[in-house]
C-alpha cells in the first residue's frame, strides 16, 4: 500500500474529498483512477482502492461519476455492486462501463436489456464478448439499432434459433439482414432463409462465402427479377393515377407478360386493362370493353394487338374467368381478401395449364437478358 500511497500525492487526496470545486474534483479524480489501474496492487491495495472507487461512485458531481467511468470503464478494479449503480447513473456515466466493464455478470447485462433503453442495449450488444444467454435476450427483446449492432458482433455467440429470431423480427430492415448476413459463421437454415430477403450484393456475398444448396444457387438467377416484379405489382396497387404509372413502366421496358399476368393472379384487373391498353396503343375504355367482352373474341382481339406471348393466353383467360367468377358472387373486389381469394381460386381452377404456363414464364422471364453468372446456373436448373 505504501508503493500505492506515492503515486498519490497528498494534493490529489484533498482535491478529491474536500475540493467545492466540480472540476478540480473530476480532474482529481481522473488522475487517481488512472494511478490505481497502472499501479501493480496487493490485495490490500485493491481494497483500499475499491474504497476510493466507491466514494467516487458517491459524489454528487456528475464530472466527477463521468471522469471514474470512462478512465475505468474496462479496470477490474470495479466491484460489481459499484458497476451495476454506475449502469443506473446518466447515460453518459453509464454507457462506457457497460459497454466495457468485467464487472458484469450474465444476469446484469440481461437486467439492461429487459430494462429496454436503447443505447443501452446498444452498448451490451458491442461488448467485446456477448455470451449465449445474453445474446438471446438482444434478439428477443432489443431494439433494432442494438440487434444490428449484436449481429455485426462476431465475438457475440449467438445461436442458430436466435439468429432465426433476429431474421423473424426484423425481416424488413435492410440493415439488420445485411449485418446477419456478413457474420463470419452462419447456420444453413438462416443463410437460406436469408438469400430471400437480401439485396443482389448481399446475397452474391452469402453464396459465396457460405454453404448454399446446389438447387438454392440455382433459383437465384430467377429470383432477383421475380421478387421486382412483385414488389412492381403492389406499387401498381398504391398507385394513384395507374395510367401515368403504367405509361412509365412501359417506357422502362418493365411492362411484361410476368408483371401483368401477376397482377391479374393477385386480383388486380385494373392494372391489367390499363397495361392491355398501354401495350395496345388504344383507349382504356376501349379495352376495357374487350376484355370483359362476354364473348370469345374480345379479350383474344386486346391481347394479339397488345403483342402477349400466345403461350400465355389461356393463362390470362383464366385469370379473367375467375374474376369475374368472384365479382358475379359479390366480393368486394378491392379488398386484400379478395386479392388472396383470386390467387389461391385463380391457381387451383385449373391447374395443370397453370403450372405448365408459370413455369414457362418463369423460365423465359420475359427473355430478359441474365448475367453470366446467372445464366449458367438457369441453364443448370
Amino acid at each position: 500500500m505504501t508503493a500505492y500511497r506515492a503515486r498519490l500525492t497528498e494534493v490529489d487526496i484533498r482535491r478529491l474529498i474536500k475540493a467545492t470545486d466540480e472540476d478540480e474534483r473530476a480532474e482529481a479524480a481522473h488522475k487517481m483512477c488512472r494511478s490505481m489501474e497502472a499501479a501493480d496492487l496487493d490485495e490490500t491495495g485493491r481494497e483500499a482502492a475499491q474504497k476510493i472507487i466507491r466514494l467516487m461512485s458517491q459524489d454528487a458531481a456528475e464530472m466527477v461519476r463521468r471522469a471514474m467511468a470512462i478512465t475505468l470503464k474496462a479496470s477490474d478494479l470495479i466491484p460489481s455492486d459499484v458497476a451495476r449503480k454506475l449502469a443506473s447513473d446518466l447515460d453518459s456515466i453509464a454507457l462506457p462501463i457497460i459497454a466495457a466493464s468485467p464487472a458484469f455478470r450474465d444476469d446484469d447485462l440481461i437486467e439492461i436489456v429487459r430494462a429496454g433503453s436503447p443505447v443501452r442495449q446498444t452498448a451490451v450488444a458491442g461488448r467485446q464478448r456477448v455470451s449465449r444467454d445474453v445474446a438471446t435476450a438482444l434478439a428477443n427483446e432489443g431494439c433494432e439499432q442494438s440487434v444490428r449492432t449484436l449481429a455485426a458482433n462476431d465475438n457475440a455467440d449467438i445461436s442458430e434459433t436466435a439468429l432465426g429470431v433476429v431474421v423473424d423480427r426484423f425481416s424488413t430492415s435492410s440493415d439488420v439482414v445485411t449485418a446477419v448476413a456478413y457474420r463470419q459463421v452462419l447456420p444453413l437454415s438462416v443463410t437460406e432463409r436469408l438469400i430471400e430477403l437480401a439485396s443482389d450484393t448481399v446475397r452474391e456475398h452469402l453464396v459465396t462465402r457460405h454453404a448454399v444448396a446446389p438447387e438454392t444457387a440455382i433459383r437465384l438467377a430467377q429470383f432477383a427479377r421475380e421478387r421486382a416484379t412483385i414488389d412492381l405489382v403492389d406499387q401498381a396497387a398504391a398507385s394513384a393515377d395507374l395510367p401515368a404509372f403504367v405509361a412509365q413502366l412501359n417506357n422502362r421496358k418493365a411492362l411484361t407478360a410476368s408483371l401483368l399476368l401477376r397482377g391479374l393472379a393477385r386480383g388486380q384487373m385494373a392494372l391489367f386493362e390499363h397495361g392491355l391498353a398501354e401495350l395496345a396503343h388504344t383507349p382504356h375504355q376501349r379495352a376495357w370493353l374487350m376484355v370483359h367482352d362476354a364473348g370469345p373474341l374480345g379479350l383474344k382481339a386486346i391481347y394479339d394487338r397488345a403483342g402477349l406471348p400466345p403461350r400465355l393466353f389461356q393463362a390470362f383467360r383464366a385469370g379473367v374467368d375467375t374474376w369475374r367468377a368472384l365479382a358475379a358472387e359479390g366480393a368486394d373486389t378491392s379488398g386484400a381478401p379478395f386479392r388472396q381469394k383470386m390467387l389461391e381460386r385463380f391457381v387451383t381452377q385449373r391447374p395443370n395449364v397453370m403450372r405448365d404456363d408459370l413455369a414457362y414464364l418463369m423460365e423465359r422471364l420475359d427473355q430478359a437478358p441474365l448475367r453470366e453468372g446467372q445464366a449458367i446456373a438457369a441453364n443448370a436448373a
